[in-house]
This record gives structure tokens, C-alpha cells and sequence, in this order.
């Protein structure tokens, strides 16, 4: 019963954990990712359409829709420099994206009084020692010219701009290497004019986002990507469902392994009860009456291992996911305790399997047992 129930708690415990994570990514997207990406199928760019932006801006269920210039680039300051991505939004991103929830310091502003600004991540802010404090040292953006011929003279194939820094953000340490700036900078940067890499649309609140996918579809065509947030992270999905169907899999054949011990147990007490049985035969047993005595023994000790195991598990999320007195041991703007998610269909799950398992274990000695007579 103790290994049964330990294993089986071990189960409800792992597959939490998974539930968990996938929840703390979702949660990370919505504070990073629009609703829906709209990009170009082949190409990083695509050449923007003002009518047909117009109708998508049109859908009732759209809540704002803001165009995208988006690359990589290289930043200086002072002494130091990073390779960043270099994000360019237009106004609508400043009145209306929920990154300014993750805040830490300065603030959210990328044009105030016709002065740009940028926006920068916590990797960016940490990698180059930036001092909000310092006005007089701005952030120097360098991003190669789009030039047939290359020029002898290194400073004509680079077009630079120099911006002031308002604030950092910190997310997540994948999501924090982000500049983000007014889209006209990254216009007269990367010299795309009229050309998009993305066109990024938040939806209001409680709307069914696959049918305004389908309707952005049908006013684009088949020349687009548009992808909503699982979509858009569909690797990363993907990676998380795998690897926890084989953590699944894995525990479940360590419970295997356990349930040999009620076969030793169960043919131990056949053997040790070979005269008992004989006594049972001669006072009117048939075969069916033994198996089920025995088959009722190895049951007893699954159903309760695992009944056990299910609450003491069940106990154990509650607590981690009420109190976080497990740690992640690493400093988060969003987390410092694993993350825990229970769901009614990883207990199903789990109990079903645990049960099919130890009563297979129980039958091969109950069966024996039956023959013995």
C-alpha cells in the first residue's frame, strides 16, 4: 500500500507541476504576446495594405491593432554593446499593451511631447549597465543599411539613432532581450518604409478569438500567418505536452515495479495458505470463491494505496499552490514558487492506471491460487 501511494502521490505531483508551467507560460504570453500575429508566410516582411487594415480594424471583437517593425540590431552604451531584438510599435502599443504591468522601473512611455524614447528589457538594462538616472548618455541603435554596394568607409553601410531610455520591463529571462521604440525609428533604422513584419491585434475581453481569425483570414487570404498565442508558442506547447507524457509514462512503470510486490506478496500467501485452501475445498469452495479471495486482497491493497496516494497528493498541490513553500530558487518578476495546477482528468488518469496495474499484478496469484485446489 505505502509504495503504490507513494508513487501514485508522486504522479499527481509531477503532472501538476507540468499543469502548472503550461499555465505560468500562458500567463507570460498574455503579458507579451498579442491575441493574434499576423505575418507574412514566406519573407520577414510584407507590404502593408491600409484597406485591408482598415476592415480588421473594423471587427467588432478587435480591440486595437497595432503595426509591428520588428529585427535584430545592435545597441551601445557607453562602453558596452548586445545583440537585441529591436521592436517598433506604433501609438497604440503605449496606450494599451499590459507590459506595463511588469514595470520595474522608470516608465512606459516611448513618445512624450514628440520625444521618442525606448523601452528596453531587463537582460538589455542589466547586460549594458544602463542608469536611468544618466539623461546625457542616450542608447545608440546600429542597424546595416540596405544597400546593393557595400562602401568602403564602415560608418555608410551602418544607420544609427540615438535614443533616450524611459524604462525597463522585466518579464521573463527569454522575453527580456526587447527593445521596444516608436515604429518611426525602426522606419528610418531598417529603411522598410511601407513594409510590416507584423501586425499584431488584441482582442476584447470573453470573444471567441478562432472566428476572428477566420474572419482576418478571409479579408487577407492564404498569404498570411495568423496565429493566436498557442500558435505562436506551439513549440514551446508542444515540448511541455511531450515531456509530460513520458514523465507520465516513466512514473507509471516505477509503479509497475512497485506492484510486484503485491505478485511476491499474493504468491507468498498462496503458498504459506496451501493447507487453508484445502480445508476450504473440503467444506464446499469452488475454484471461482479462491480467486476471488485472493483477486479481493491484491484490489484492496490498490484501491486503498491509491486512494492515499490521490489525496496526500491532492493535499500537497493544495498547499504548494495556496502557500508556495516550494522555491524555484531564482529571483522572478512573476514567480518564485514552482507553479502547481491541479486538474480533475491527470486524478482519473492516474487512478485508472494504478488500478489496471496492481489488478493485473493481483490476478496471476489469485489464478494459481485457484488451481492449487
Amino acid at each position: 500500500m505505502l509504495g503504490i501511494g507513494i508513487g501514485t502521490m508522486a504522479l499527481v505531483i509531477v503532472l501538476s507541476v507540468f499543469n502548472g508551467l503550461e499555465d505560468l507560460n500562458r500567463k507570460i504570453f498574455k503579458s507579451f504576446d498579442p491575441d493574434i500575429r499576423i505575418t507574412a508566410k514566406e519573407g520577414k516582411s510584407f507590404l502593408l495594405d491600409k484597406t485591408k487594415l482598415e476592415q480588421i480594424k473594423a471587427i467588432k471583437d478587435i480591440w486595437y491593432v497595432t503595426e509591428v517593425i520588428q529585427d535584430n540590431a545592435l545597441v551601445k552604451y557607453e562602453n558596452a554593446q548586445m545583440v537585441v531584438t529591436l521592436k517598433g510599435v506604433d501609438t497604440t502599443f503605449q496606450a494599451n499593451s499590459s507590459l506595463k504591468k511588469s514595470l520595474v522601473e522608470g516608465d512606459f512611455v516611448l513618445t512624450k511631447d514628440s520625444v521618442d524614447y525606448a523601452f528596453i528589457g531587463g537582460n538589455v538594462y542589466a547586460a549594458l549597465n544602463i542608469s536611468l538616472q544618466n539623461v546625457i548618455e542616450p542608447l545608440e541603435i546600429w542597424y546595416p543599411r540596405n544597400k546593393k554596394t557595400i562602401s568602403l568607409n564602415p560608418d555608410d553601410n551602418i544607420n544609427r539613432q540615438l535614443i533616450n531610455i524611459s524604462g525597463v520591463y522585466s518579464l521573463e529571462q527569454f522575453h527580456d532581450d526587447f527593445v521596444y521604440v516608436p515604429i518611426e525609428v525602426t522606419k528610418q533604422l531598417t529603411e522598410y518604409g511601407n513594409r510590416r513584419s507584423a501586425i499584431e491585434v488584441q482582442m476584447k475581453p470573453n470573444v471567441d478569438i478562432a472566428k476572428t481569425q477566420d474572419k482576418i483570414r478571409s479579408i487577407l487570404g492564404e498569404k498570411y500567418l495568423i496565429q493566436n498565442q498557442d500558435e505562436q508558442n506551439a513549440t514551446l506547447f508542444r515540448a511541455i505536452k511531450i515531456e509530460k507524457l513520458f514523465i507520465f509514462i516513466a512514473l507509471v512503470f516505477i509503479i509497475g515495479i512497485a506492484s510486484f510486490n503485491i505478485f511476491f506478496s499474493l504468491t507468498m500467501l498462496v503458498i504459506d495458505k496451501k493447507q487453508d485452501l484445502k480445508t476450504l475445498f473440503a467444506m464446499g469452495a469452488d475454484a471461482s470463491l479462491v480467486k476471488r479471495i485472493f483477486f479481493s486482497e491484491g484490489a484492496l491493497v490498490s484501491f486503498i494505496g491509491a486512494i492515499v496516494g490521490l489525496i496526500l497528493g491532492g493535499i500537497i498541490c493544495f498547499i504548494q499552490e495556496k502557500y508556495g513553500f516550494v522555491k524555484m530558487g531564482m529571483q522572478s518578476a512573476i514567480i518564485d514558487a514552482y507553479p502547481v495546477k491541479m486538474h480533475v482528468l491527470d486524478f482519473i488518469l492516474t487512478a485508472v492506471a494504478i488500478i489496471i496495474i496492481t489488478l493485473l499484478a493481483s490476478y496471476l496469484p489469485a489464478k494459481r491460487a485457484a488451481n492449487n485446489l
